[in-house]
């Protein structure tokens, strides 16, 4: 039965959780798959062969890194390079080590909802770059916008790596971008990652690794319930489930309860039922091609600077200005 007085929350989570599981169809938000068990896990799926995107931009940035760094440093001016979601920072080391063999005056700023995430990068870094000055902050991507907006006087260059705007439907992701674009000056770049539409069963296979790591990955968010929050959700009695519409470019990801079942979640006070075979929605994963990305653009009023692919076309790095 659910508490029909009012629920006070202590925290974000719990509250988008309450919101999440009394509505239908059930949904939870993927941002909650990482504390310090989904931020390894996360590691492992990059580390997958059939997680084709971080090879992708990884191979990107190496063949491009002498001119980004043009890019970004035009001019010889001092620039603050912001990271939006930097996880362990493995492919923006490129940048970095790059940027500092050079002797290319900037600061890191890194950004994750994760604090253990970041505390790991610092540490990383200081061990292999140390000559990298780093300042980061734990939030989400919406909170820190705004601080990015306020920051110094400096050059802002925003990365936005992995694909991640793909986590959005393509009305949030114009919003998105939109608060990306008041965030910056005329003369600051935003660099971003767009997974490209190919064979479906690529795409499928790359979120529903045959390991079990990315079902791992999806279950993670009801074992922080559990831990977090006292709930006492029974994992095996979920099926991880990937579906792609190749049509529009949307990959979704569910958790499928395999028969009828009632949860309860004791700091909400609230027990859940799920019949057989509901699902719980926890990610959506967006594949473009240029003309809904040149789109995208239009919307936010951003202008497309440049863009840096792979030799298969598979991911594309675009660079916006205001």
């Amino acid at each position: 039965m659910q508490n029909n007085e009012v629920t006070t929350f202590t925290s974000t989570f719990e509250q988008e959780v309450y919101e999440g599981l009394t509505t239908y169809p059930k949904h939870l938000s993927s941002k909650y798959f990482y504390d310090e068990v989904g931020d390894k896990l996360f590691q492992d799926i990059m580390a997958m062969p059939e997680y084709y995107l971080t090879d992708c931009e990884f191979n990107i940035l190496e063949e491009n890194k002498s001119e980004i760094a043009e890019l970004f440093g035009k001019g010889g001016a001092p620039f603050s390079l912001f990271e939006l979601g930097a996880g362990d920072g493995k492919k923006t080391k490129i940048l970095l080590r790059h940027f500092t063999q050079n002797n290319i005056s900037f600061d890191y700023r890194p950004i994750d909802i994760s604090q253990n995430a970041l505390d790991q990068l610092e540490e990383s870094l200081g061990k292999e770059i140390p000559n990298v000055e780093i300042n980061t902050l734990q939030g989400t991507y919406f909170d820190t916008l705004r601080d990015i907006g306020n920051a110094n006087g400096r050059k802002k260059v925003i990365l936005f790596l992995g694909s991640n705007i793909g986590n959005l439907l393509h009305p949030q992701a114009i919003e998105f971008l939109k608060n990306m674009r008041d965030s910056v000056n005329e003369e600051d770049l935003i660099f971003m990652g767009f997974d490209q539409k190919k064979n479906p069963q690529t795409i499928l296979d790359a979120y529903n690794d045959k390991t079990g790591i990315t079902e791992a990955f999806n279950k993670n968010i009801l074992a922080r319930i559990n831990k977090e929050m006292g709930g006492n959700f029974n994992l095996e009695k979920f099926l991880h489930w990937e579906a792609y519409d190749p049509e529009t470019g949307t990959a979704k990801s569910y958790l499928v309860s395999k028969e009828e079942q009632s949860v309860c979640i004791e700091s909400l006070e609230l027990e859940i039922r799920l019949k057989a075979w509901e699902t719980i929605h926890t990610e959506i994963s967006q594949k473009y091609d240029d003309a809904i990305v040149e789109w995208l653009a239009e919307k936010a009023d951003l202008k497309i600077v440049t863009e840096y692919t792979d030799a298969e076309q598979q991911y594309k790095n675009y660079v916006f200005k205001k």
